[in-house]
């Protein structure tokens, strides 16, 4: 093992409060970037609080609030399930959907400095490592 000066998570931790960096000004008031999460896990034709839930690794409560946020931020709508008025799916509204495009090009934008910065050689290997480390975690 190589000698550790700083641990992993420290690092991570960096690199991700680069990326949400790019994307706290695209924000409202109390949204962070885990809403920017679960606003890109919404498909198309929306989607149960519960399958939502199960899609991010989330609790179904947990998964809840978030909804009820974005909601509250006019960034999802609950609509009543045709077959099953219990069931409400979630669906993106269309500042929902202006949201989570600018926030996909931020994300872009991000890559695309580090890759400039480290090089688009070094920068792509780096991300197949993270995919292939990180593909567990989302079975």
């Amino acid at each position: 093992m190589t000698d550790v000066k700083e641990i992993l998570p420290e690092l991570l931790g960096r690199l991700f409060g680069r990326l949400r960096s790019e994307v706290a000004s695209l924000l409202g008031p109390g949204l962070r970037f885990s809403h920017v999460r679960v606003l890109d896990a919404v498909p198309a034709e929306g989607a149960s609080v519960t399958a939502l839930a199960e899609r991010l690794g989330m609790t179904k409560q947990g998964c809840g609030q978030f909804v009820t946020q974005l909601e509250t931020a006019g960034l999802v709508r609950r609509d009543a399930e045709p077959g099953d008025r219990r069931v409400r799916r979630v669906r993106l509204t269309p500042e929902g959907e202006r949201l989570l495009a600018r926030a996909r090009d931020a994300m872009a934008r991000a890559e695309e400095t580090f890759a400039a910065e480290v090089g688009p050689r070094r920068y792509a290997g780096f991300r197949r490592v993270l995919e292939e480390l990180g593909r567990d975690a989302r079975a």
